[in-house]
């Protein structure tokens, strides 16, 4: 398996339209996603072998959701169903399309029920990449299962990847999340952050040195999105802003999620990763991120959105004529 995604897979409310705050929606459409779910989608469409690992309800939208990832290839035998709780749902409103507003319904979801003994082991320890975000540290049992997959794709010899992924409501409060985040850094080589989520950690505005500043608490590599500024790397041998490609964007939700499976993708598909962290390869592997972040940008809805490796190679073959 090239890249695990564990955490939430939700049913998200996107807005009936743009330009509107949550309380003054109209009408809210259903569509998968849950930003794990999300990356092990769009990792699949690149032409990666995905699988993922989490809890939804034994019910309508649950198995839906479950039959969403598996005819786009993600392998979801790690996948569980819990009978006493719902699937998760997140209402969506975009004030401007690159601007969102999330409130989540999860008093608890299934996907904050999922335990370490429910994990699928073998699957993680035989997987190039692990991926996961910080919903699932939020509360028990999620945190604890998720750690212990960690742990354990750690110890197959798999880049563990971490995207902050940053929601103020589903903590007590920043200083809870800061904690959280931090005690994790530690334990992974790839730290996902934007720039909210950087200055959050570090109390720095500085790219170059807010990231060099999260290097030394352990992780190989640091990369921070940049909406449509584009991105920026940090690797020990120095670090690199890299532009975006200028797109008519109509919903930019997930598109961080398509970056960091075009980014992982990149990495660990026919290579080893730690031979990849210079400077001029980093360079190389964010523009194709960016090109997969600029795609998902064009169509509402994020899994409806994620392009394949062709439709990749087409957008940067325009580029470079």
């Amino acid at each position: 398996m090239d890249i695990v995604c564990l955490g939430e897979l939700l049913v998200d409310m996107f807005p009936a339209e743009l330009g509107r705050r949550l309380a003054e929606v109209s009408a809210f459409r259903p569509k998968p996603g849950g930003a794990p779910a999300n990356v092990a989608v769009a990792a699949a469409r690149l032409g990666g072998r995905s699988a993922f690992i989490g809890k939804v309800g034994d019910e309508a939208f649950g198995h839906h959701l479950a039959d969403v990832l598996r005819k786009e290839g993600v392998d979801v035998t790690g996948m569980r169903f819990d009978e006493e709780a719902r699937t998760g749902m997140a209402f969506i409103a975009m004030p401007d399309e690159n601007t969102a507003e999330f409130v989540f319904y999860r008093n608890p979801g299934a996907d904050m029920r999922l335990r370490a003994d429910e994990l699928d082991r073998e699957l993680l320890g035989k997987t190039r990449a692990f991926h996961f975000g910080s919903l699932s540290l939020g509360q028990e049992p999620s945190r604890s299962a998720t750690l212990e997959a960690a742990k354990i794709a750690r110890q197959g010899g798999a880049l563990i990847s971490f995207d902050v992924n940053y929601r103020p409501t589903l903590w007590r409060s920043p200083e809870e999340a800061y904690e959280r985040v931090m005690a994790t850094v530690p334990d992974v080589d790839l730290l996902k952050v934007n720039e909210v989520e950087l200055a959050l950690l570090t109390g720095r505005e500085d790219l170059d040195v807010a990231s060099k500043s999260l290097l030394e608490h352990g992780p190989d590599l640091c990369v921070v999105t940049l909406g449509p500024g584009g991105s920026f790397f940090q690797v020990s041998e120095g670090g690199e802003h890299v532009p975006a490609f200028k797109v008519q964007t109509v919903d930019a939700v997930g598109c961080g999620d398509a970056f960091i499976a075009g980014l992982l993708c990149q990495l660990v598909i026919d290579a080893n990763w730690r031979d990849q962290l210079s400077v001029t390869r980093m360079r190389e592997i964010l523009r194709y991120a960016n090109a997969v972040g600029a795609l998902t940008a064009l169509t509402q809805g994020v899994i409806p959105a994620l392009p394949t490796a062709s439709r990749v190679e087409q957008f940067l073959a325009q580029y470079n004529q």
